[in-house]
């Protein structure tokens, strides 16, 4: 498999990680679109939204509850902050690794994009 975020995953490249567990792994994104912009992927290689099974329910609760401890330890959890994951072409995913956008330190408009 050729996939960008497992290859961070089994550190064959480089990234600045903010959060590591058995599961998840977040690091900084490379062009980032807010003051606060992590990536925060299931260690576990899952395509699309649209392949997570019930199997991986559990893996995807721990996707939210390391971003909302990644928000909080950053500052942003009161003043707010936007999680986003796109799913396929049109919606912009462009790495086919599920991960969880954490943007915040400035307002967010909507409707976005």
């Amino acid at each position: 498999m050729d996939c960008l975020f497992c290859k961070i995953v089994n550190k064959q490249i480089a990234s600045k990680i903010v959060y590591e567990d058995d599961m998840i792994l977040a690091f900084e994104d490379i062009n980032p679109q807010a003051p606060l912009h992590v990536l925060v992927i299931p260690k576990k290689h899952i395509s699309t939204s649209l392949d997570i099974k019930e199997e991986d329910f559990r893996l995807i609760g721990s996707l939210y509850a390391a971003a909302n401890k990644i928000a909080l330890e950053n500052n942003i959890a009161e003043r707010g902050f936007r999680l986003v994951m796109n799913c396929n072409k049109e919606a912009g995913q462009t790495v086919f690794h599920i991960h969880l956008h954490i943007l915040g330190g400035r307002p967010m408009r909507w409707p976005p994009g």
